[in-house]
């Protein structure tokens, strides 16, 4: 479904990207791994045309994206949860789940607010307020919930976990669990080498702006000390 390779980006003379390369199949959970300030941002801002690169190819079903507007990317089915959550303040729960829903693709399953609630009871029940009131937890269930209503192919899922509690991580594991039983394919990013290598298919590891291991679940397992050493301060 998406294939990266030899991606770069800059931004203004600052070269962050050097050499990037990943690939999703239909269905697959895959993640990309490494510390902070090691270009996993820009690469999704790179994707998703939130940034324009330098070099390289991004392709969604063979078709060239490279450099496309974000609302090109967006109506292929790519759909972001970004790094810091970025809910809509002023509009109440409902409003930022309905506010940019589609069917684009014209899923036989669409997702509605039935099962966004589903997934995140808590949402039904903090329908009506402001999205601004909602503890970080639950933002993040609502911007994971508002990407699910544009019925993306993709899903990229950005530090979702990150500065949230024990708890609360433990729902976005179990949702995203649920998401891959249903064929939803997903793209990670994140830190926590132990629940991802449980969780997903494949692994890709960021250094300096450079993929430097890419495994599956056995290969992952395998090599769990050397991948953790590119993840950890």
């Amino acid at each position: 479904m998406l294939k990266v390779s030899a991606l770069q980006a800059a931004y203004g003379t600052s070269q962050v990207l050097f050499d990037v390369a990943l690939e999703i199949a239909d269905g697959e959970v895959v993640t990309l791994l490494g510390r902070n300030g090691m270009g996993k941002t820009t690469t999704v801002r790179a994707i998703m045309g939130l940034l324009p690169p330098l070099a390289g190819e991004v392709l969604i079903d063979d078709v060239s994206v490279l450099g496309a507007a974000p609302e090109t990317v967006a109506r292929l089915g790519v759909g972001l949860v970004p790094e810091g959550r970025q809910v809509f303040p002023t509009l109440s729960v409902r409003e930022n789940l309905v506010a940019t829903a589609s069917n684009r693709l014209r899923r036989a399953d669409p997702w509605t607010l039935e099962r966004v609630y589903t997934l995140f009871p808590r949402l039904r029940e903090r329908a009506g307020q402001s999205a601004v009131t909602l503890s970080g937890g639950e933002q993040q269930m609502l911007v994971i919930g508002r990407a699910l209503m544009t019925n993306p192919r993709l899903l990229i899922l950005d530090e979702a976990t990150e500065g949230l509690a024990p708890v609360i991580r433990a729902e976005i594991w179990a949702c995203v669990e649920r998401l891959k039983a249903e064929g939803q394919s997903i793209l990670l990013i994140d830190k926590n080498v132990h629940v991802l290598k449980r969780l997903a298919d494949r692994h890709f590891v960021l250094e300096k702006g450079r993929t430097v291991w890419a495994g599956d679940g056995a290969d992952i397992e395998r090599d769990t000390e050397r991948v953790q050493s590119y993840v950890g301060i």
